[in-house]
């Protein structure tokens, strides 16, 4: 897509008037309108400004999305004292593809399919305790951290618990920050 169609775009999208951005690139309204009717080529650095300055007004157009805003207060969890029988229904019934693993109350860990499959797959394994299988716990976040740092948590981990004063508040997976980000654009405030 042409540059100077793409800015004409963005400034009327944001409802910032032409005589606005002029002034803060530093140009005239007249030498602005000229540029984006294509009768005049800006340089590379003048396009470089208008776009800084047209996404620095998108950011903050853009709400900041929290985990509270796309989290799952809906949490099912599993006993570290239950049998695999008891995590593999819980988890077929639901559909879910991990649980976190609790004990008295406190998150101990997790439970994935993947581990679930395998010890199931052992001689022994109707006999087998969560506990005994149990992965390291999801990471542990609170109902303000910025939902915009969730991809890198998501690059290693399946889910992540969203936690106030140490009590499960809701649960964040891939899917729940899709659902959560429908339509809207994955951005943090410039900074004021």
């Amino acid at each position: 897509m042409n540059v100077l169609v793409e800015i004409r775009r963005r400034r009327l999208a944001l409802g910032i008037p032409l005589g606005e951005l002029a002034r803060a690139v530093g140009k005239s309204d007249a030498t602005l309108s000229r540029i984006e009717r294509g009768q005049i080529r800006p340089s590379y650095d003048l396009v470089q400004k208008l776009l800084a300055y047209l996404e620095a007004q998108e950011a903050l157009a853009a709400p900041r999305l929290t985990v509270r805003d796309v989290l799952n207060a809906s949490v099912v969890t599993v006993d570290s004292a239950a049998t695999l029988q008891v995590a593999a229904q819980r988890m077929e019934s639901g559909a879910y593809s991990q649980l976190p693993v609790v004990e008295h109350g406190r998150v101990v860990g997790s439970l994935s399919e993947s581990a679930l499959l395998r010890a199931l797959g052992r001689s022994n394994g109707r006999r087998v305790r969560v506990r005994e299988i149990l992965e390291s716990a999801y990471p542990q976040v609170d109902e303000e951290f910025p939902a915009d740092l969730l991809p890198g948590l998501f690059a290693r981990y399946p889910a992540v618990l969203v936690l106030r004063r140490g009590e499960i508040r809701g649960i964040v997976t891939k899917a729940d920050l899709i659902r959560g980000l429908r339509g809207t654009a994955l951005r943090r405030p410039a900074p004021v």
